[in-house]
């Protein structure tokens, strides 16, 4: 999963690669500070969890570039998961 770093197509997504690595740097945070991952997945890698999760379109950088995701349980809205408690 870490050659996707190599791919365009994530960095694309993303919307460039300061905006991938900034994305990276603060979920690598929050997972490291005991959040949970969002995708189901045997990697132990925390790189490859957060890779997956933008991958399958979980987190994204808002356009004040925080970060938020995509609440699966209330219709769809955006969580900012900078202002979450962890």
């Amino acid at each position: 999963m870490l050659e996707a770093l190599k791919e365009e197509e994530i960095v694309n997504k993303v919307g460039g690669r300061f905006k991938l690595s900034t994305l990276i740097q603060k979920r690598l945070v929050q997972l490291n500070r005991g959040s949970r991952p969002l995708v189901d997945t045997i990697a132990t890698n925390k790189m490859e969890i957060v890779l997956q999760e933008i991958v399958q379109d979980k987190i994204f950088l808002t356009a004040a570039g925080e970060m938020a995701i995509i609440g699966e349980n209330d219709g769809g809205d955006l969580l900012d998961m900078d202002s979450l408690e962890l």
